[in-house]
């Protein structure tokens, strides 16, 4: 047996589907855990909101925010995954369909940047991003739909052999430049490294990250503790209201290359979009955050 068409098509179109209407159970642990030490009664609320709406949305079958976004998918295929399937047509079938079928319907949020027209469908889209694997039998597909406000306030710099201090520096300008334009508290991902395209890979993969998973780079693991305290002292707080809780992570990871260094930085809002599923040959689909 093999991972065929049709099995892309149907985890293309649930994948999406699902991440619209649901937040992470490690996004609602942080948030709850968020709860417990803010300072401030106002900020308080707004996450005792967001998990009420994070209930609310998973309840009644709804989208937890009206900006679904653009669609992106990350696809891990393993070596010794059986294939026998077109990605890029399955992928793109079964975004098609999810458009045509989703309850409610999506806003037309995919614009083509060079005439601003906006509908559905559109050039690279949905965007994937491929990868592949040693050992692994199986097929991973991530969906993290990529909306306005965390997608914005995204950014990235190239430095010539920078300190970690200078590094560390800049992630916070991004920080303070955001504000709380991003519908916070967010992930932050940060790539370090490598080419120009690769360091903002690494960002947004960063962002897919589960929450509190400790980082096994003693180094990094370090710097996003810092930056964890940094960026929370900014006081921006959830949604603006102030506070001590704008991120509920700072995750990093990073890549050799030349001497100039990209820095790049990437946010998932307090809804953390993120959806995957594992495929095998066999028709066996393990869903997962």
């Amino acid at each position: 047996m093999a991972i065929t068409d049709e099995m892309i098509h149907t985890a293309t179109r649930e994948l999406y589907s699902r991440a619209l209407r649901k937040v992470p159970e490690d996004a609602k642990a942080a948030l709850a855990g968020a709860m417990k030490t803010e300072t401030n009664e106002t900020a308080r609320h707004t996450l005792e909101l967001q998990l009420r709406s994070a209930e609310l949305a998973e309840k009644k079958d709804r989208f937890v925010c009206s900006d679904s976004g653009v669609p992106v998918y990350f696809v891990k295929i393993g070596a010794k995954a059986p294939l026998a399937c077109d990605f890029k047509a399955a992928i793109r079938a079964g975004y098609e369909e999810l458009v045509e079928t989703i309850a409610p319907p999506m806003l037309k949020h995919v614009t083509n940047p060079l005439t601003l027209e906006r509908g559905y469908h559109g050039k690279d889209m949905p965007i994937v991003s491929y990868d592949f694997e040693s050992g692994l039998d199986y097929v991973e597909m991530i969906c993290s739909p990529k909306a306005l406000g965390s997608g914005r306030w995204a950014a990235m710099e190239l430095f010539t052999f920078p300190s970690l201090e200078e590094i560390e520096t800049y992630i916070l300008d991004v920080a303070i430049k955001a504000g709380a334009q991003h519908c916070p508290p967010v992930v932050m991902g940060v790539g370090i490294g490598g080419t120009f395209d690769h360091c903002a890979g690494l960002a947004k993969k960063q962002t897919l990250r589960p929450i509190g998973q400790t980082n096994p780079e003693p180094t990094l693991a370090s710097m996003e503790e810092r930056l964890f305290k940094a960026v929370n002292a900014l006081g921006f707080g959830p949604m603006g209201t102030g506070g001590d809780t704008t991120v509920l992570g700072v995750h990093v990871d990073y890549s050799s290359g030349h001497g100039f260094t990209p820095v790049a930085v990437a946010f998932n809002c307090w809804i953390n979009r993120r959806t995957s599923v594992k495929i095998w040959g066999d028709g066996r689909m393990e869903w997962g955050e």
